[in-house]
């Protein structure tokens, strides 16, 4: 039965061929032989120190050099296009929203065996991207890898977790176990969504007010009826509310048309140009805190128009609000 290995690039499939042939060849030898010889003897023995400890390929040496006992797998080569090449080549400084979480190191090291196996002819180079684009990455909350790791082992083994965990309206910290359902990343900050055993209730918990994390050993079971739906919606926030998605109607005064036409807000909303200029919008979501954070973020060239009830609440956020500045 043959073995297919995926990712690495044509010098490594011209390297296994000369070692399958059932000769053995130096690092010297293969250079001067695997694409017309401009590689040198020591790049030639990387690519067969990866074939041999990451691809698993049963290559062996002796005095006389390297050869293959395996000869029913090869290497297939990857196609890839500039602009594929291109966003490759940006995902390295992407992945600066992952610092200090478990999935960075992992994702470094898939962009490295990405870029370490493409084709000959295609080189990453991310230094150009250095003085031409600036990724200015959503300012994230300090959490420690040790607790990323600790609560991802807790959702993937259906383990409970014990925690301290700090609410926003609070000065400490309170202990809280859940039965951990879901991880979820907003704008670079990290939220997990469970069952919390003191409320009886499923709650959102902020990775960032989280302390002393621990895994017990009991187990638990996701209910059938479990539906991550019902708790964010993935086009405005994770901000709990209501289950049942609302209405809203927004008008965007003319000065900010552009900006509002050209936004994609919510995958069924409803679009309209009005003739002096205003920009009507309107869609269903369940997250009135985010949307409520918008809107007063926008000042007056954003208005409220539906559903009443949070009309009325954003009047009286406003009027807290001056008579703060009173």
């Amino acid at each position: 039965m043959e073995r297919q290995i995926k990712l690495p690039g044509l010098r490594m499939a011209q390297i296994l061929e000369l070692l399958q042939s059932g000769k053995t060849y130096t690092a010297k030898q293969i250079a001067a032989t695997v694409a017309e010889g401009t590689y040198r003897p020591r790049t030639i023995q990387r690519d067969i120190e990866y074939m041999r400890d990451t691809l698993k390929i049963s290559i062996e040496s002796n005095n006389l050099g390297y050869y293959c006992k395996e000869k029913n797998c090869f290497i297939k080569n990857i196609p890839i296009s500039e602009g594929e090449a291109f966003a490759v080549a940006i995902l390295n400084p992407l992945l600066e929203q992952y610092r200090n979480t478990p999935l960075e190191s992992q994702l470094r090291s898939v962009f490295k065996k990405i870029t370490t196996c493409l084709p000959d002819k295609i080189t990453v180079d991310t230094s150009f991207l250095n003085p031409s684009i600036t990724f200015i990455p959503d300012r994230t909350e300090n959490v420690s890898p040790e607790l990323f790791k600790t609560i991802f082992d807790s959702i993937k083994n259906c383990h409970p977790l014990k925690f301290e965990y700090r609410p926003l309206q609070k000065q400490s910290f309170m202990q809280r176990t859940i039965d951990p359902y879901h991880a979820v990343c907003q704008r670079g900050n990290w939220y997990v969504i469970g069952k919390c055993h003191d409320k009886g209730d499923v709650r959102i918990f902020s990775f960032g007010r989280m302390k002393n994390a621990l895994v017990t050993n009991e187990k638990f079971s996701i209910p059938k009826d479990f539906k991550t739906s019902d708790y964010f919606d993935s086009e405005m926030g994770v901000w709990l509310s209501d289950k049942t998605p609302v209405e809203v109607e927004l008008l965007f005064d003319k000065e900010i048309a552009t900006y509002a036409t050209n936004r994609i807000w919510h995958s069924e909303q409803t679009l309209e140009e009005r003739p002096d200029g205003s920009v009507y919008l309107k869609f269903k979501t369940t997250q009135k805190n985010e949307l409520m954070r918008f809107i007063l973020g926008q000042g007056h060239t954003v208005k409220l128009l539906s559903p009443p009830e949070l009309v009325e609440e954003l009047k009286a956020e406003l009027k807290r609000t001056r008579e703060m500045y009173e």
